[in-house]
């Protein structure tokens, strides 16, 4: 998989290494990836916390003081709970969603499996994430391990980011695609 060149990028893969190498050494891989998807979707759900840690108008001090009260809150302490503190303290939170996509590319990498990006029309079952795991497995050759975002946007369908591949059978491509057809006809 081609790395990026971005900055944020490569501040995102040093950080999502070594927190991946201090998780192995305690055996804390999984706890990690869990407290991680936690973060995220606290980010996600929290317009302010999203401003908090992109926004170069808070100070250090201010990101630290409210991480540290947030994981508290939150009940993220350990390994995940230090780390935001230090990234915090550095002044990289605004690369910790892209360090917890590194972080969860090199675990799926370390366990042999494959990584993919599923964006959603609507949340998917239980039934349906173990079918499509089935069918990336059979794409890919070997075990998938996927986070699925949902995008309403997309009506319907998923979009799929395998590698350097996108599977896209979304109801909004396929309706983009009928529009520029019928104006190729008319």
């Amino acid at each position: 998989m081609a790395k990026s060149s971005s900055p944020i990028s490569g501040v995102a893969e040093r950080y999502a290494g070594s927190l991946y190498e201090l998780a192995a050494q305690a055996k804390q891989v999984e706890s990690v990836e869990a407290d991680l998807a936690g973060v995220e979707t606290m980010i996600a759900e929290s317009a302010d916390l999203a401003r908090l840690i992109k926004s170069p108008v808070f100070s250090a001090e201010d990101q630290q003081k409210a991480i540290t009260a947030i994981a508290d809150k939150a009940g993220i302490k350990g390994l995940v709970g230090n780390f935001l503190r230090v990234v915090a303290q550095n002044r990289r939170l605004f690369a910790v969603p892209a360090m917890i996509a590194a972080f969860r590319r090199i675990a799926a990498e370390a366990r042999g499996e494959t990584s993919a990006e599923v964006t959603s029309a609507h949340a998917l079952t239980a039934a349906q994430e173990t079918e499509l795991k089935a069918a990336l497995k059979q794409v890919a050759g070997k075990d998938v391990a996927f986070a699925v975002t949902v995008d309403p946007s997309l009506l319907g369908g998923l979009v799929v980011k395998l590698g350097s591949r996108q599977i896209d059978t979304s109801l909004k491509t396929k309706l983009n695609s009928l529009k520029l057809a019928l104006k190729e006809v008319g």
